[in-house]
């Protein structure tokens, strides 16, 4: 009873966010196409090389992307199943790929764009997707991120446990 509520209110709430308190963008011009929310933004981490050779570094820019979260919940909330879940979670990454990869090919900035960036609940079936994990090493700055998105995880899972919050926080 109390999901569909919260989710009731955060569609509500996240487009006044979203104009008045973010620097993202929608990735298409139909907003109802494609999961992701972008900005650019300077990598401020310990530098990471990838997979692919390319070496990020201190201030170079990269590609922020977000989930557009409550249009995801909403897709996901008649849903049990975990699997179902992640398999709505992963055809709807691949479907907002191409939106991206044009969103890219066609910023002013593209020269400059260094790679994506993003965090995540989500901790299988990324590299299927074609992203590669760099944990974050300090603890702090870990612990903050999960705690500010443990909102989602609790309007995402079908059942939910102390035990679970508290494996998830630590």
């Amino acid at each position: 009873m109390l999901r569909p509520i919260c989710l009731t209110i955060w569609k509500y709430l996240d487009p006044v966010y979203f104009f008045s308190f973010t620097r993202l963008q929608y990735i298409c011009p139909e907003k109802e196409e494609g999961i992701f929310r972008v900005r650019l933004t300077r990598y401020k981490g310990r530098t990471v090389a990838l997979g692919d050779g390319t070496v990020i570094g201190k201030n170079d820019i990269l590609l922020k992307i977000h989930f557009h979260n409550v249009k995801l919940l909403q897709d996901l909330d008649k849903m049990n199943n975990e699997l179902s879940k992640g398999k709505v979670i992963f055809r709807q990454v691949m479907k907002s790929m191409p939106h991206l990869a044009t969103f890219i090919v066609y910023h002013p900035e593209q020269a400059k764009i260094k790679g994506i960036i993003g965090i995540t609940l989500i901790d299988n079936g990324f590299t299927q997707l074609g992203f590669e994990c760099a944990l974050p090493k300090n603890k702090l700055y870990s612990s903050l991120k999960k705690l500010s998105q443990l909102p989602i995880l609790l309007l995402s899972c079908s059942t939910i446990s102390i035990k679970n919050i508290v494996l998830f926080i630590y």
